[in-house]
């Protein structure tokens, strides 16, 4: 079994390669898996501008929560499950700890103003729960001026 280098290796290794070897190793590796090529695309497109990246993934979202399917509980579960994992991914991306706290809270807000009667499903109540312990985790790493700001914002969502 082929054990992979560690990050400091692949970095050591990179700094030695030229450009043209470098751009064929990321063309390569965006074939391989569908993650590595969004996540590509954000870096080269879209880090510059955090603010129209966030806009897109909460219209997205909005989207998503349009399309769920409310005659069972069941199907409105797999989707917020879905809209999550999705959310989750994009946020990967940023590692920004500003846009997961916008994001989450823009997918509480919407939870809260959809008809979805998350509170009779001990599941979709945990669900929202657990993403309210991920904002307060995001929002204890921020400034103190910041993590007033979205703690007023955090209770506005509840």
């Amino acid at each position: 079994m082929m054990k992979a280098a560690s990050i400091h290796e692949i970095k050591q290794e990179l700094g030695n390669l030229q450009k043209t070897q470098l751009e064929e190793l990321c063309v390569r590796l965006s074939r391989y898996k569908k993650e590595n090529k969004e996540l590509l695309s954000y870096l080269l497109f879209e880090s510059f501008d955090e603010t129209a990246y966030c806009a897109n993934i909460k219209r997205e979202m909005e989207i998503q929560f349009a399309l769920i399917n409310n005659a069972n509980l069941y199907f409105v579960k797999k989707s917020l499950r879905k809209i999550l994992r999705i959310t989750s991914k994009y946020c990967r991306y940023t590692s920004n700890a500003e846009t997961e706290i916008k994001l989450l809270i823009h997918f509480c807000k919407i939870l809260q103003a959809s008809r979805i009667p998350f509170r009779d499903s001990p599941v979709l109540v945990n669900l929202y729960n657990a993403q309210l312990k991920k904002i307060n985790k995001a929002i204890a790493t921020l400034h103190e001026d910041l993590q007033y700001d979205y703690l007023q914002e955090l209770k506005k969502a509840e």
